[in-house]
């Protein structure tokens, strides 16, 4: 009996043996299979861009991504802290527009916080647009502010990692005047890079660039000109009295601005009341000043028709 057994003992222990064996080979395949596909979704989520990224790491108004060949501009809109209103206003003006062939960053430019609000809202708008700067001064309009705001722009912006010149072209503009991106980036294409200044000319009568000097409403200069503003001391001597006249001064006396481009009558004053400095609406423009009342906002942006794209959806009915 027992070596009848045998033989079947021996067979059963080596199949159990065999069936171990493939209970192992298979575990190790299922093993590689699971590393694999954890590799495999790692290196997938990796991929993905996180969603709770920093929503102040990009300026919400650089308008566009651009190339090494695309003009920069820089627009400086000088405005009040407590303008918080003008500036979420005008953050959907300038926001909706998508200049080609150049690079548009728009920043809010004022003086020192100096109340307690303002140090909490400002810093909010901070985190959520990164589209402000603050400059190391007192509010004022015609006691320097214009100078501080150039002059502190290479320091600013003096980082090695963006190309030099980091804009070829800087604006100073008030926050009543609406551009129009598209006319304006055209209006530059032409243009040097250098030694320009570029405006609407006063006295309103005037078409010579080279006699006096350019409206508030918005100029622009080149960014040699702003390095020679940070370092000359024409500027620091000669900084009270109408800002953009006092400018005008600092550039004859430089020497300053070969270059000039009048831009009237594709800026001008809004045509009410008409007065020397108005123009009517008209599909040229590249900007319209004394925007002093929503009506007046509404009239223009009615006319150039800013809403045409927008996307027809169930979500809303605008007749």
């Amino acid at each position: 009996m027992k070596s009848s057994s045998r033989p079947y003992r021996h067979r059963f222990i080596l199949s159990s043996l065999f069936f171990i064996l493939f209970l192992c080979v298979l575990a190790s395949i299922n093993e590689f299979r699971f590393v694999s596909l954890l590799s495999f979704g790692r290196c997938a989520l990796a991929n993905i861009p996180s969603q709770s990224s920093n929503l102040s790491s990009t300026n919400f108004l650089a308008l566009n991504s651009s190339t090494s060949s695309d003009i920069r501009i820089l627009i400086g809109i000088l405005t009040l802290p407590d303008q918080y209103h003008r500036r979420h206003f005008l953050r959907l003006i300038y926001g909706t527009q998508s200049p080609v062939g150049a690079q548009v960053d728009v920043k809010f430019v004022f003086c020192n916080l100096t109340k307690e609000d303002q140090k909490v809202l400002v810093a909010l708008e901070i985190m959520r647009y990164d589209d402000i700067i603050i400059l190391d001064c007192k509010e004022n309009m015609n006691k320097g502010k214009t100078y501080t705001y150039f002059s502190s722009l290479p320091e600013i912006l003096n980082d090695t990692d963006t190309p030099y010149p980091p804009y070829h072209y800087v604006m100073k503009t008030d926050d009543d005047t609406y551009f129009r991106l598209d006319n304006l980036v055209e209006s530059l294409k032409p243009l040097p890079r250098k030694d320009l200044y570029y405006g609407y000319v006063i006295p309103c009568s005037s078409m010579d660039p080279f006699v006096h000097y350019m409206s508030g409403m918005g100029y622009m200069i080149t960014w040699d000109i702003v390095e020679w503003i940070r370092d000359s001391e024409i500027p620091k001597h000669h900084m009270e009295g109408p800002e953009d006249k006092v400018f005008g001064d600092w550039i004859r006396e430089g020497h300053r601005a070969k270059n000039r481009y009048n831009a009237k009558w594709s800026m001008y004053n809004f045509p009410e009341p008409p007065t020397k400095c108005t123009h009517e609406l008209w599909p040229d423009t590249i900007a319209v000043h004394l925007l002093k009342n929503q009506e007046k906002w509404i009239q223009t942006l009615k006319y150039f028709n800013v809403t045409s794209n927008l996307k027809p959806s169930k979500l809303y009915h605008i007749p």
